[in-house]
């Protein structure tokens, strides 16, 4: 695989450094670190990127997207990482965005599609349940047809960020016979509308961002329905493959190794840098190995969506190897605080009593981040389809 950048390129890389430079990221990742005005800093950097024009870099111009290429693509995300930018939060601009242009109509397209872009609409995912995550054909809500309405009853569970959501896009039951996977229906559901309860779940690391979303006799508009009745599964599993993509976070990782060498550059053990020491630097090289591994096998897939191939069970393998490594940097790094990364600033003590300035974070992102073995769809299932479909098992 050839990774010269061309002249081209170069020059567009140039203006991603100059757009970062004069949108000032900074203060809006400031907004985003505080819980309360998280939403605010969210909505402001993502109306930046639109007034840019840059908001949706894998859409069809047609709908509003940037139609750049893979490379330009690469490119932005390495340097939105260099710059410490905000990413978008992606369900609608990079989850239920694809789909509606994809499946919906023309008058969904128009409806929802402006909102998703220009930040005014925040959309949260209704996939998991109470009985239903890995195994989400086992789902249970239900969509009952009443005139021109569905009735929507049953809960969604893990619902990141339903706390500040205007619309959910949910997988439903509209017909309990035949297959699992079968009679599974796609709503957009109006987090408006009376009867619609929505649960925080407080995580492991003391922060709100997970919910249970309870939905008691909804009324929804069969015109929210996107495609066919009883094609959900269909449209879930081509969304799926770009959410896994996404879970790979091979930038992020990247700027996390950085961060973990400058770390250990400083912190000393009988006196000598830790980097310096042996068994750590064998761990820290075997991550490096295998995020550079990860870093081309995500160029690959890129280049394929770039033809319009979906990322099919390679979206697996990214999603297995990225979250891998993300808690392999998570344990070494709480490894690298020693005894203080597992105290809690706060309790007792301020961080800087601690004697660290990251032990406390570094609990925080262990902590988190045991998750993402699990959401998108768990590895052990990630495995039974690349059994399938790559391996013919």
């Amino acid at each position: 695989m050839d990774t010269t950048l061309s002249t081209t390129d170069l020059e567009f890389r140039d203006d991603v450094r100059a757009f970062f430079a004069k949108a000032a990221p900074e203060k809006s990742q400031q907004l985003i670190n505080n819980p309360d005005t998280y939403k605010q800093g969210v909505i402001q950097w993502q109306k930046q990127l639109f007034e840019q024009g840059w908001v949706a870099p894998f859409w069809p111009r047609e709908y509003g997207g940037a139609g750049w290429t893979v490379t330009q693509s690469y490119i932005y995300e390495c340097e939105r990482v260099t710059a410490n930018a905000p990413d978008v939060v992606p369900f609608g601009l990079k989850m239920v965005g694809p789909v509606i242009y994809t499946y919906g109509n023309d008058e969904q397209k128009a409806r929802f599609l402006p909102g998703i872009l220009n930040g005014n609409d925040w959309w949260c995912q209704g996939y998991s349940e109470p009985g239903a995550g890995s195994d989400l054909a086992a789902l249970k809500t239900r969509a009952d047809r009443d005139g021109d309405d569905y009735i929507v009853n049953g809960s969604k569970i893990w619902t990141t960020y339903a706390q500040y959501a205007d619309w959910i896009f949910c997988l439903v039951r509209t017909d309990h016979s035949g297959r699992p996977q079968q009679g599974i229906s796609f709503l957009l559901i109006d987090m408006k509308t009376p009867g619609i309860t929505v649960s925080p779940i407080r995580s492991i690391n003391g922060v709100h961002s997970l919910n249970e979303v309870h939905f008691d006799n909804v009324r929804v508009p069969l015109a929210n329905r996107i495609g066919e009745e009883g094609q959900g599964w269909t449209y879930a599993k081509s969304l799926l493959a770009h959410e896994r993509t996404v879970i790979a976070r091979v930038a992020d990782s990247k700027s996390r190794l950085d961060r973990l060498r400058e770390l250990a550059t400083r912190e000393l053990q009988g006196g000598r840098p830790m980097i310096e020491d042996e068994a750590f630097r064998a761990r820290f090289t075997a991550i490096e190995v295998d995020l550079m591994a990860l870093e081309y096998m995500e160029l690959r897939v890129l280049a394929a969506m770039a033809n319009n191939q979906s990322p099919g069970a390679e979206s697996s393998l990214l999603k297995i190897r990225g979250t891998e490594i993300q808690q392999a940097l998570h344990e070494l790094t709480i490894e690298l605080a020693g005894v203080y990364g597992g105290m809690i600033a706060g309790d007792s003590a301020t961080a800087a009593d601690l004697g660290h300035d990251f032990g406390d974070q570094a609990r925080k992102d262990f902590m988190y981040g045991r998750a993402s073995t699990i959401f998108g769809g768990s590895n052990e299932i990630q495995k039974n389809i690349i059994a399938k479909r790559v391996l013919g098992l």
